[in-house]
């Protein structure tokens, strides 16, 4: 008995730690984001690794699969595999019609939206039904996966480009996961909302960005 209740504090420790783990993760590579910036025509690398990579070259998807990511643990289950499940499906038909070049109008503002209402849901704790929830970021994830597909370097693959994508994409999520988790801890729900405040006005200030430009 005394070295089960060992292993459960262990066990308790560790649930404890991973989603700290992961703001500090998201904190640390956060500075070397680009605000806007994408992977061009240009960018060297195979079809694979230039997929994998895309999703991590702009903030707006960054922020994006991390609110989703965030948004499920908070909702809870069944929300917590099916928001992070629909969205990498759904992108991956978007990158689809991108890479046949089937033309979908106000793709950058819809991903910037994307940032500003899935951040503002996870701040002001909204708890819609999990279709609804669902419904909405699989809107959105059609335009990033345009977005990603219109982006494929020429000298690219588009399988192994949407694969990679699409891995990338499944991997932020559950860094989302991961961070969702500090509900877990005292006060974490005021916390989890902090962060998803941070994101939709990040969200926000894409948007001024890309109004500017």
């Amino acid at each position: 008995m005394h070295r089960l209740s060992l292993d459960r504090g262990r066990l308790d420790r560790g649930r404890r730690a991973a989603p700290l783990l992961a703001v500090q993760v998201a904190v640390a590579i956060a500075p070397a984001l680009e605000a806007s910036a994408h992977v061009g025509q240009g960018d060297a690398g195979s079809g694979f690794s230039a997929g994998f990579l895309h999703p991590l070259s702009g903030l707006d998807h960054l922020l994006a699969m991390l609110a989703v990511g965030m948004w499920g643990a908070q909702l809870g289950m069944p929300a917590l595999w099916v928001l992070p499940v629909a969205f990498p499906l759904v992108m991956a038909l978007g990158g689809v019609a991108g890479i046949l070049g089937v033309p979908l109008p106000g793709a950058e503002p819809a991903i910037v939206l994307s940032v500003v209402l899935l951040g503002s849901a996870i701040a002001l704790g909204r708890r819609p039904p999990v279709w609804v929830a669902a419904a909405l970021v699989s809107f959105f994830a059609i335009f990033h996966g345009y977005a990603h597909g219109r982006e494929l370097p020429a000298q690219a693959s588009a399988l192994p480009f949407c694969a990679g994508f699409v891995l990338a994409t499944g991997a932020i999520h559950l860094s989302g996961i991961g961070v969702g988790f500090v509900t877990k801890l005292p006060h974490g729900e005021a916390a989890l909302r902090a962060g998803g405040a941070a994101i939709g006005l990040a969200g926000l200030l894409l948007a001024w960005q890309l109004s500017a430009g």
